[in-house]
C-alpha cells in the first residue's frame, strides 16, 4: 500500500505537535492493524510496518501450526501448512505478508481517528512529564473555568490545566473566571487518561514558597522556615531559623517597612501572619508561639504536654478568636499546649513556686 501523501499530512501534524517520529510510527503501526481488524471482524494477529521514506505499508498475518485447528484465524493444520513448506512442523509461526483488499476510505478514516488520538495522549503525556518536576512548586495561573465543584487553572506557557478542588480553596477567597492568582502544585498524576495536576490555595507550601519568593535569604539557605501552621484565609504561624549570627531571621522576613511580609498577606487576600523564632527548647518556643501574647511562663506537664500562664488581660489574645491562637501555637510546636490566667489557682500556684525559688537562688547568691 503506497500513500506518500497520507505520510506526508502525518509527518506536518507529527512536527505541529512536537512528537517524536518513533512514536508517530509505532502509533500509526497500531493504528493500522486496529482498522484492519474493526473492518475485517477477524482474530488475526495482524501486525503492520510501515516505512517512512517509502510511503509503504505492508500487513503480516501470523498464524501457527498445530495438530487440530481450533481458531482459523490464528492457527493452521500441519497438513495444509507442509503443503506449503514440507519443512513446518507443530510449534511453527508462519508470517503471510499482504496488501488487504478492500481497505478503503472507511478503514483509512478508521486509522486516522486512531492516529489523532494516540497523538493526543502522546502530547498529553509530553506536556505531564515536563510538569512531573513541578510538584510542591509555587506557579502563576489563570482561571479559565468553574464548575460545581473545581475551579480550573490554565498553567505556564502551554497553558495545562491545573484542578483545584473543594479542600484546596480557601473559603474567604472568591475566585472568578480570568483572575490571575499563585498556587502551589500539590501533586501531578500521570496515568493516562486520568492524569490530573492538583494545586491548592489552602497548602502550608503555598506560604513558605511565597516567602522563598519574598525573601532571597531563604534562597541562600540563611534563613530557614522550620515550621508552619496555618488556617488558611484566617491566620499563619511560621517558625524561621538564621543559621549566621549577623542575619536577623524575623527582620529578613519582613523586609524594609514591612515590604516583604506584605507582599504575601496581600496575595494571601489580607491572611495575618506572625513570624516567630523557632527554638530547639520546645518551652522557649511555646514562649514565642503564643505571640502576640505576652508569656509569664511556659513548664512542662507531661509528655509533649506544658501550661503556659499569661496575665488575665491577655488571656483572651492568647486563646485568640474560638481558640484559634493556642490552637496554631500547638500546632506550630507539636506540643498540647493548656493557656491559664496568671490568677487562676492552679497558675497562681505555680507563679508562686517560681517567685519563691528565684527568692531561694537570690539568697544564696548573697550569702555568697
Amino acid at each position: 500500500m503506497e500513500n506518500k501523501e497520507f505520510f506526508a499530512a502525518l509527518s506536518d501534524l507529527v512536527r505541529e505537535k512536537g512528537i517524536s517520529e518513533e512514536s508517530f510510527i509505532a502509533t500509526l503501526e497500531n493504528a493500522l492493524a486496529s482498522a484492519y481488524k474493526k473492518q475485517y471482524d477477524g482474530g488475526a494477529e495482524v501486525a503492520v510496518t510501515l516505512d517512512a521514506e517509502k510511503g509503504t505499508i505492508e500487513f503480516r498475518a501470523t498464524r501457527y501450526v498445530v495438530e487440530e485447528v481450533v481458531d482459523k484465524d490464528k492457527e493452521i493444520s500441519l497438513e495444509d501448512a507442509q503443503e506449503l513448506d514440507p519443512n513446518h512442523q507443530v510449534g511453527d509461526t508462519i508470517v503471510n505478508t499482504f496488501i488487504p483488499k478492500n481497505f478503503g476510505r472507511i478503514a483509512a478514516q478508521t486509522a486516522k481517528q486512531v492516529i489523532l488520538q494516540k497523538l493526543h495522549e502522546a502530547e498529553r503525556d509530553n506536556t505531564f512529564s515536563e510538569f512531573s518536576d513541578k510538584e510542591g512548586e509555587l506557579m502563576e495561573g489563570v482561571i479559565r473555568k468553574i464548575d460545581e465543584r473545581n475551579v480550573y487553572v490554565e498553567l505556564g506557557d502551554k497553558k495545562i490545566e491545573g484542578v483545584m478542588p473543594p479542600q484546596d480553596r480557601v473559603a474567604t477567597e472568591r475566585y472568578a473566571v480570568g483572575d490571575r492568582l499563585k498556587v502551589f502544585v500539590k501533586r501531578v498524576k500521570n496515568n493516562g487518561k486520568n492524569s490530573q495536576i492538583v494545586v491548592s490555595r489552602t497548602a502550608q507550601g503555598l506560604v513558605k514558597k511565597l516567602f522563598e519568593e519574598q525573601v532571597p535569604e531563604i534562597g541562600q539557605g540563611i534563613v530557614e522556615i522550620k515550621e508552619i501552621a496555618r488556617e488558611p484565609g484566617q491566620r499563619t504561624k511560621m517558625a524561621i531559623l538564621s543559621n549566621d549570627a549577623r542575619v536577623d531571621a524575623v527582620g529578613a522576613c519582613v523586609g524594609n517597612r514591612g515590604a516583604r511580609v506584605n507582599a504575601v498577606v496581600e496575595e494571601l487576600g489580607g491572611e495575618k501572619i506572625d513570624i516567630i523564632l523557632w527554638n530547639e527548647d520546645p518551652l522557649a518556643f511555646i514562649y514565642k508561639a503564643l505571640s502576640p501574647a505576652t508569656v509569664l511562663s511556659v513548664t512542662a506537664r507531661g509528655e509533649r504536654s506544658a501550661m503556659a500562664i499569661v496575665p488575665d488581660e491577655k488571656l483572651s489574645l492568647a486563646i485568640g478568636r474560638d481558640g484559634q491562637n493556642a490552637r496554631l501555637a500547638a500546632r506550630l510546636t507539636g506540643w498540647k499546649i493548656d493557656v491559664k490566667s496568671a490568677s487562676s489557682p492552679e497558675a497562681a500556684e505555680v507563679l508562686a513556686q517560681i517567685e519563691a525559688e528565684e527568692n531561694e537562688e537570690y539568697e544564696e547568691e548573697t550569702e555568697e
